[in-house]
C-alpha cells in the first residue's frame, strides 16, 4: 500500500508518498503566501494551504497507483489560529506560530492568571507565538470575529477537516495550543473559562497515529484517491519529525533547523521544567516529550543570503568560512523576537564585534554560529534538569549544510547522526498513516524499520573547547542588551 505525508509549512507544503516498506516514491513542495500585515504579524490564508494541498497531492500520485493509496496524515506549523463560522467558513486570515502581537495577552495569562497556574493546567507557560493568547487577542481587538467563532483550528487540522469533513486534532499539536492538559491528554476546562470559549469550539482530540475518518467523496473523487483512503490525525512539526528521525521512545533527541529551530528530546515519563523554558508536550509515540523552541533559525541564514547578501548560492557563501571557534563577530537570530528559553517577543536580530577587518564571511559565519549558541542556551537547560545527551539526529533545510552540522556538533558537544532521508515531517506523516492502516505495530516499530543513520558528525576536542569560550561570550549580549530592546520598539 501507499501512503502521503503532508508537511504543512510556513512557506510551503511539502507532500510525500511512501511505499509499505518506508521507501520514497517521490516528493512535490508548493509554495504559498505569507503576509505581514503590521511589524511582528505573521498571517496566511488557510484556503490558500487547501489549495496546494489538493493541487500537490495530484502531482504526488499522478505516476502512481492511486488505488493503492491507503492514509494521508500531516506534519504542520504548530499553535497557528485558524476560526471557522458557523457555516464552517474561515472568519479571517491565520495567526501564525511566529506572530508577535499578543505581548500583552501573554502578560496578562503569565502575571494576571499567573505561571503556576497555567502549569498547572497544561504543563506550560503563555509564549507568543502559542493559540490561546491569540484567541484573547481576537476577543479583545476583534469581538465581532470571536463572536462569529463556531470552531477553532490548527493548521494541519483545517487541512484534515477539509479532507475527511471532520474537525480533528492530535495531542502534540494541541499541546502547543495552551489550552490542553498536556499530562492527562484532555482539553483543560479551566483554560476554556480563562479563554471565554466552550469546549464545543473546539476539535475532538486524537492520537497522532489514530484515524479520524475517510477522504469526503468529493475529494476522493478530485484527487483519483479511493474513498476509504485513512484520514490519519498527524501531529505538530516537531513531533512529526522527531518521529520521521526515529527520535521516540525515551531519552533520543531530534534538532531541526527548519524555519524554526528545536532541540526535542522524547521521554516515556511525563516532566515539566520548574522554569518552563522548555515545552513539555505530548508527543505523536503515545508517549511526552520536552521541546526548546527558537523562531529562527534556518530563516536566519535566509534572510542573510536572500535579503542582505542577494545570493542563492548557499553553498559558496560557507566555503569562504576557514576558521571556526575564532570568529569575533557574533549575531543575535532574534529576528521574529524569541521563544525558548528566554520568552522575549521584543528580542531582535544583532551583530555585534563587527570591526574594519571583519568579512563578508566572518557575517555569514556568525549568523550560522548564533542559531546554534541559540539552540545551546535550550540545551543548557535540559542538562539541568539531570537530562544527559551524547548524540542527536538532525533534519531540515539547515541540516543539508555540512558546516552547519559540524558547528552544532562543536557547539553542543554531542554526536550528530545523519539519517537517510532528512524529509522530517513529510516522512513522520506517512509514518503515522502506515501504523493507522496497520503497516506497523507501533510509532516506534515503524521508526525502527524505517529511520536508518548514514552518518555521524563527531565533536573535535580542540574545537569544542574555542566554542565553549564563544558561547560563554555569547550568552552574555542579549541580557545587556535586553532593556534597550524595549527602548527602541
Amino acid at each position: 500500500m501507499l501512503y502521503i505525508g503532508v508537511d504543512l509549512g510556513t512557506s510551503a507544503v511539502k507532500l510525500l508518498l511512501m511505499d509499505g516498506e518506508g521507501k520514497i516514491l517521490n516528493i512535490v513542495s508548493k509554495e504559498y503566501p505569507l503576509y505581514f500585515p503590521n511589524p511582528g504579524w505573521s498571517e496566511q490564508k488557510p484556503e490558500d494551504w487547501y489549495t496546494q494541498v489538493m493541487a500537490g497531492i495530484k502531482e504526488l500520485v499522478k505516476d502512481a497507483d492511486k488505488s493503492q493509496v491507503a492514509g494521508i496524515s500531516f506534519g504542520g506549523q504548530m499553535h497557528g489560529l485558524v476560526i471557522l463560522d458557523e457555516n464552517d467558513e474561515v472568519i479571517r486570515p491565520a495567526i501564525l506560530w511566529n506572530d508577535g502581537r499578543t505581548t500583552e495577552e501573554c502578560d496578562y495569562l503569565n502575571n494576571v492568571i499567573g505561571k503556576e497556574k497555567l502549569s498547572e493546567y497544561t504543563a506550560n507557560i503563555s509564549f507568543t507565538g502559542f493559540t490561546a493568547p491569540k484567541i484573547l487577542w481576537v476577543k479583545n481587538k476583534e469581538p465581532e470575529n470571536f463572536a462569529r467563532i463556531k470552531k477553532i483550528m490548527l493548521p494541519k487540522d483545517y487541512i484534515a477537516y477539509k479532507l475527511s469533513g471532520v474537525h480533528c486534532t492530535d495531542v502534540s499539536d494541541a499541546s502547543g495550543m495552551l489550552i490542553f492538559d498536556v499530562k492527562n491528554r484532555c482539553w483543560s476546562k479551566e483554560m476554556c473559562e480563562i479563554c471565554g470559549i466552550t469546549e464545543d469550539q473546539l476539535a475532538k482530540v486524537y492520537e497522532s497515529y489514530e484515524a479520524v475518518g475517510t477522504l469526503l467523496p468529493a475529494v476522493a473523487s478530485e484527487l483519483g484517491i479511493p474513498e476509504s483512503c485513512k484520514v490519519v490525525a498527524g501531529a505538530g512539526d516537531n513531533a512529526a519529525a522527531a518521529v520521521g528521525t526515529g527520535t521516540v521512545g525515551d531519552g533520543n533527541c531530534n534538532i531541526s533547523l527548519g524555519t524554526s529551530g528545536t532541540i526535542f528530546i522524547s521521554s516515556e515519563k511525563f516532566g515539566v521544567d520548574k522554569f518552563n523554558a522548555l515545552h513539555a508536550f505530548a508527543h505523536a509515540d503515545g508517549h511526552y516529550h520536552l521541546m526548546g523552541c527558537m523562531l529562527s533559525a534556518a530563516s536566519c541564514n535566509k534572510w542573510w543570503m536572500d535579503e542582505i547578501i542577494g545570493t542563492k548560492d548557499y553553498g559558496a557563501e560557507q566555503k569562504a568560512i576557514e576558521k571556526l571557534g575564532e570568529n569575533h563577530v557574533y549575531f543575535l537570530p532574534y529576528l521574529m523576537g524569541e521563544r525558548s528559553p528566554i520568552n522575549d517577543p521584543l528580542a531582535r536580530g544583532t551583530f555585534i564585534g563587527l570591526t574594519m577587518d571583519s568579512t563578508r564571511a566572518d557575517m555569514t559565519q556568525a549568523v550560522l554560529e548564533g542559531v546554534a549558541f541559540a539552540l545551546r542556551d535550550s540545551f543548557e537547560v535540559a542538562k539541568a534538569l539531570g537530562i544527559n545527551i551524547e548524540r542527536t539526529k538532525i533534519c531540515g533545510g539547515g541540516a543539508k549544510s555540512p558546516l552547519w552540522k559540524k558547528m552544532i556538533a562543536n557547539i553542543l558537544n554531542v554526536k550528530v547522526d545523519v539519517i537517510e532521508s532528512e524529509e522530517g515531517p513529510a516522512l513522520g506523516g506517512a509514518m503515522l498513516a502506515a501504523v493507522a492502516c496497520g503497516e506497523f505495530a507501533s510509532v516506534e516499530d515503524a521508526a525502527a524499520k524505517i529511520v536508518k543513520i548514514v552518518d555521524t558528525v563527531e565533536p573535535e576536542a580542540d574545537l569544542v573547547a574555542k566554542y565553549e569560550a564563544r558561547y560563554q561570550q555569547f550568552k552574555e549580549i542579549y541580557p545587556a542588551c535586553k532593556e534597550l530592546f524595549r527602548k527602541i520598539q
